[in-house]
């Protein structure tokens, strides 16, 4: 019995959509299997100034769907759905199950990216969705004229803090240390901003209010004094995990979940390919995200072409 598919593609961030871009106009009859909406990382990015033939920027959402637009053109068929698992990826048959269906190819492109770290302190998960978010392009406008707090300090933290800066009253930054870890050029705007203010060597200890969140419990870790500040949001910014634990039974992983693969994005099993920020090493940028697509496309090709 035939294969459904000559490739599946899991994720439809930047590398997924380009992987699927190359794999259709290479003729290979191709699902992209997606969890919630096409874009990943790049569709809850306000402006992006630094991808290539932008030279003014471009909105996100808008570079996301015409990524979605261009593949769709080529013949990818989408499915919005959870992948439950895989079976032994070391048969020629490759499998996915959706919990609703089960999915045959020739080969396996995994792009299925990364998801935001929790702080797992108390009140986080009682308030997400009341005041706790993890993205200021998706909830920002709940909070228009309020006082808001963003914990972080490296370049997501802060390139969405000056976002909502077009929004709220003022954002306070939460930094466990005293400087930031954010490129140079996001500390520059930040401080010149006068509605951006810095609380330096600080962690949240707890998100406290009524039905919604009134307050951060927040520890100075250089005193030890607790207190707490009132914010009508904060938004949770301290790292990025890979989204790989169906995975773990099957593929090579460094310590984080990252999946180990060669310059062709090729794994240790023939005929499955990582590509994006999900693989080892990556630079979790959306132009090496695009790369690694087409690369992850081109050795699938070239797998089922010498099969």
């Amino acid at each position: 019995m035939s294969d459904d598919y000559d490739v599946i593609i899991l994720g439809g961030g930047a590398a997924g959509l380009s992987a699927a871009l190359y794999t259709c106009r290479a003729m290979l009859k191709t699902l992209l299997i997606e969890k919630l909406g096409c874009g990943g990382q790049v569709l809850v990015t306000e402006n992006i100034e630094n991808y290539p033939g932008f030279p003014k920027g471009v909105l996100g959402p808008e570079l996301s769907k015409l990524m979605e637009d261009q593949a769709r053109k080529f013949g990818v068929e989408i499915i919005y759905d959870d992948v439950i698992s895989v079976g032994d990826l070391s048969i020629s048959t490759k499998k996915v199950d959706t919990g609703k269906s089960t999915y045959t190819a020739k080969t396996i492109i995994i792009a299925t990216g990364g998801s935001h770290k929790q702080l797992n302190v108390p009140g986080e998960e009682e308030y997400s969705g009341k005041g706790v978010s993890y993205c200021a392009v998706c909830d920002g406008n709940f909070f228009k004229g309020a006082d808001v707090v963003v914990i972080g300090g490296g370049d997501a933290a802060i390139d969405e803090g000056l976002y909502l800066t077009k929004i709220v009253n003022s954002v306070t930054v939460i930094h466990r240390r005293d400087t930031l870890r954010a490129s140079k050029i996001l500390q520059e705007r930040a401080f010149v901003n006068s509605k951006m203010k810095f609380m330096w060597s600080h962690v949240v200890e707890e998100f406290v209010g009524g039905e919604l969140m009134e307050a951060v419990k927040v520890k100075d870790v250089k005193t030890g004094g607790v207190y707490e500040h009132s914010a009508a949001a904060a938004f949770i910014y301290v790292g990025f995990e890979p989204n790989s634990g169906f995975l773990k039974k099957y593929l090579k992983m460094d310590d984080s979940g990252h999946v180990y693969s060669n310059i062709r994005m090729e794994t240790d099993i023939a005929g499955v390919y990582v590509c994006g920020d999900i693989r080892v090493d990556s630079d979790r940028q959306l132009g090496t995200a695009v790369g690694d697509g087409i690369t992850a496309a081109l050795s699938a090709y070239r797998y089922i072409s010498e099969e």
